[in-house]
């Protein structure tokens, strides 16, 4: 038996919704972006390959790697049920640099987690399952947050709830807008980007985050764009984390000229994402920003739209 799993790559924060809101990204060529992972038996007891464009950005020592971990994880929560894990090989196809911003370490965590349950049937309901994911991805970013993890995993444009047994719960997306996402080819660590927040914010800052996240989950649902183009912005992480970005106010100043809807950083940075409303925008933009924002041979760009599919687990 086989099982595959293909996680896409995530926008976190989307500006607006620091930690609270997430985004999937699907490219509108049809490439992958994002990991994969592939569970099948095996003799021995288990087994990690690794494979795909950045492999050579992965610890060498198996131990040390994410998917190993959620397998660890995997075995110990299905011990809790009196579970016995099968005999089994993963292969981690890693297709997302690490330190990104488009949810790379979620990627792989999801992809791990949605393949091991299905080849073991499923003994994990769905919010079972995104709490050893949220819990792996805490491992990483320092602390557990889902706002790469539910959209990595169900789709769409997740707002974070965890309340009363929730977790996420999925907010209307708009058709016509295309999300111009490029990473630089340079690296921002989770825990950098962290560290350069203020410990305390202002009240008046606390209220227009309030009220921006706000305006924009009411205009999402209410099929309002220019409203929520307006208030697609970041009052919380970008004024500090930017200088961590190069030439993102030059970018920043280009796109909005040009007639983009927003621009923001993508999760932690460095990659940023721009939301256009046509195609012959988003492809002129994503042209000046392969030229002009990309800083070497390891930066690239993709049009994207909304993945609302998530995770894929197939099994053969």
């Amino acid at each position: 038996m086989r099982v595959i799993s293909s996680a896409p790559a995530s926008i976190g924060n989307v500006s607006v919704g620091f930690d609270i809101l997430g985004a999937a990204l699907s490219p509108i060529d049809g490439s992958q972006l994002g990991d994969r992972v592939i569970v099948e038996d095996s003799a021995a007891e288990f087994e990690l390959k690794c494979g795909g464009k950045f492999v050579d950005k992965l610890p060498s020592d198996y131990k040390k790697n994410i998917v190993y971990d959620c397998y660890l994880e995997f075995k110990k929560s299905m011990e809790e049920k009196s579970l016995k894990v099968k005999n089994l090989v993963m292969t981690l196809e890693k297709n997302l640099p690490v330190g990104t911003g488009l949810g790379s370490s979620a990627c792989s965590v999801v992809a791990a987690l949605a393949a091991l349950n299905e080849f073991h049937d499923n003994p994990f309901s769905e919010k079972e399952i995104m709490e050893l994911m949220g819990k792996e991805e805490g491992k990483i970013s320092g602390s557990v947050h889902y706002d790469n993890v539910a959209p990595c995993y169900l789709g769409g444009i997740q707002l974070m709830i965890e309340e009363n047994g929730i977790i996420s719960d999925r907010i209307p997306d708009f058709e016509d807008w295309y999300w111009v996402s490029c990473y630089p080819g340079t690296t921002v660590s989770t825990a950098e980007a962290r560290a350069i927040l203020p410990k305390q914010y202002d009240r008046h800052d606390c209220i227009v985050f309030g009220r921006q996240l706000a305006t924009f989950i009411q205009a999402s649902h209410t099929g309002n764009s220019a409203l929520a183009a307006a208030v697609l912005k970041d009052v919380i992480a970008e004024p500090y984390r930017k200088k961590l970005i190069n030439n993102f106010s030059e970018t920043r100043e280009y796109v909005m000229e040009q007639g983009a809807l927003a621009m923001g950083i993508s999760g932690s940075g460095p990659s940023i994402f721009v939301v256009a409303d046509n195609l012959e925008l988003a492809e002129k933009i994503q042209d000046w920003l392969l030229k002009n924002f990309v800083q070497n041979e390891l930066g690239f760009s993709n049009i994207c739209r909304i993945d609302r599919k998530g995770t894929v687990t197939v099994k053969e």
